[in-house]
């Protein structure tokens, strides 16, 4: 059960601060080989991630209604202005991107060393795939990047990639929501705006 806790009541809120940094741009991540019948539930995971995370928008390369509804849902209760758009040519997107294009991957160059060669001063577009990713995709990327190299999920991958990017500052982001959790050892601690009114 989720408590519902009173502003008036709750002290002890943490403090949110803003992710970007100066002259920080934009980041939208794509998700390409989304397969509606079978990626559903990892593909929301990418969607969900790239919001908690930082990321400003997520494109999905095959339209998917259901997947915009629940991120939709998302924003109407925790709040931030999240956008995603779906049904995408994934190579028409990352050719007409105008900035920073890197593809995350178990075959790309060695994380450490990728992330901070990467500039901030420019918009980023992070590539995630779910199926084998087509071989177009490492020459169109500015930076394949390679999350270790063992197989491994691209939602844990974006969510060490956006991390590493904010520096952690992701994770105080205040998203101006009707709902809030606020941090607690033990139990469920759920802000609801919308009682105070």
């Amino acid at each position: 059960m989720v408590a519902r806790v009173h502003k008036d009541r709750e002290r002890s809120e943490p403090v949110f601060v803003s992710v970007r940094q100066g002259n920080e741009k934009m980041i939208e991540v794509l998700r390409i080989g989304h397969r509606p019948a079978r990626d559903k539930r990892i593909t929301t995971h990418v969607c969900l991630v790239s919001r908690a995370f930082g990321a400003d928008s997520v494109v999905v390369d095959t339209a998917d209604r259901s997947v915009e509804k629940t991120i939709s849902g998302v924003n109407r209760r925790f709040g931030g202005d999240f956008r995603i758009t779906t049904g995408v040519s994934w190579s028409r997107h990352i050719r007409e991107f105008q900035g920073t294009k890197v593809h995350l991957t178990m075959y790309g160059a060695s994380f450490e060393d990728a992330v901070v060669r990467i500039p901030k001063a420019a918009p980023v577009l992070v590539i995630v795939g779910s199926t084998k990713v087509p071989a177009q995709v490492y020459e169109m990327a500015d930076f394949n990047v390679s999350v270790g190299n063992q197989p491994h999920s691209e939602v844990a991958a974006l969510a060490m990639f956006l991390d590493r990017w904010f520096m952690g500052k992701e994770l105080r982001r205040d998203f101006g929501g009707r709902l809030k959790v606020i941090p607690s050892a033990r139990g469920k601690k759920v802000l609801d705006t919308s009682e105070e009114e």
